[in-house]
């Protein structure tokens, strides 16, 4: 498929919703109706795009903005309320906007830059008043650091601190030792990952732990089979209400159906995984 085909097959992907529209899809899709998310997602790509956009100069790629912008629009749209007057575009913004944020975050450095909304906030604003300073990240100084640390509650030392991290992300490990060595920093960190036996062990775990599963649910009844598979194994959790309307029960029938059915679980499947942990 040429390019102009290509923007022309994508363009027609990307729906154009109506208020009507976008609130039948959004009731679907809170009964678990995984094409109606495809269509609000579709629907709303260049909404993520466009916020994403103004993320770019982070040094992240595009495309991983947008798909961290999508995964936030996920999030929105299964917590979304089609009842209320607001679009979804506009409450997903924050959404998308929060996810895409958690990533540069991440991706800027290793070790944690934030761990709360108040630091990865000032983190933003710190990397914008750095793009309007002659010499960036070397000007600045306690001064100019002090109010934003007020605004956003935090100490002058540890905003400081996160200001000289704001500054510069994390070097590669491809980099070379010294400018006349062949040898890279990775090639000093210890392997850290599993041994073969190690993964084989934990492989030989998940198939039995499947097995074990997979056999306790079918020695459930059938309804309540429905239930655990609607509200613990599908893709999007189903409500109580959901199911109900399924299976015509109502919505503490099908509460107590779901406890009943995780207690025959724990029944069937504690002896069997004591005996495993214990081989």
């Amino acid at each position: 498929m040429g390019l102009r085909a290509a923007a022309r097959q994508r363009r027609s992907d990307l729906l154009l919703l109506s208020l009507d529209e976008e609130r039948n899809l959004a009731a679907l899709s809170q009964s678990g109706d995984t094409g109606a998310v495809d269509k609000l997602v579709r629907a709303h790509l260049r909404y993520v795009e466009k916020i994403a956009r103004k993320y770019r100069r982070y040094g992240v790629p595009m495309s991983d903005l947008v798909q961290e912008g999508t995964i936030g629009l996920i999030h929105a749209i299964r917590r979304f309320d089609p009842s209320k007057e607001s679009r979804l575009a506009t409450y997903a913004s924050w959404w998308v906007r929060s996810a895409i944020q958690e990533h540069v975050v991440k991706s800027w450095s290793m070790v944690r830059v934030g761990t709360s909304t108040a630091q990865k906030a000032m983190f933003f604003r710190l990397r914008r008043m750095m793009a309007d300073l002659r010499d960036g990240a070397d000007a600045l100084t306690e001064d100019l650091v002090r109010p934003i640390a007020k605004r956003f509650n935090v100490p002058l030392k540890e905003a400081m601190n996160l200001a000289g991290r704001a500054g510069r992300s994390d070097p590669s490990l491809n980099q070379h030792l010294r400018a006349d060595s062949e040898q890279e920093w990775i090639d000093h960190l210890p392997d850290s990952g599993e041994t073969p036996e190690e993964a084989v062990a934990a492989e030989s775990e998940a198939r039995f732990c499947k097995k074990a599963i997979a056999a306790a649910l079918a020695r459930l009844p059938d309804r309540e089979r429905v239930i655990i598979a609607g509200r613990y194994l599908s893709d999007l959790k189903k409500t109580r209400s959901t199911i109900g309307g399924e299976l015509g029960l109502s919505k503490e029938r099908v509460r107590q159906l779901e406890q009943a059915a995780l207690e025959k679980l724990r029944k069937f499947l504690g002896p069997k995984l004591n005996r495993a942990a214990a081989r």
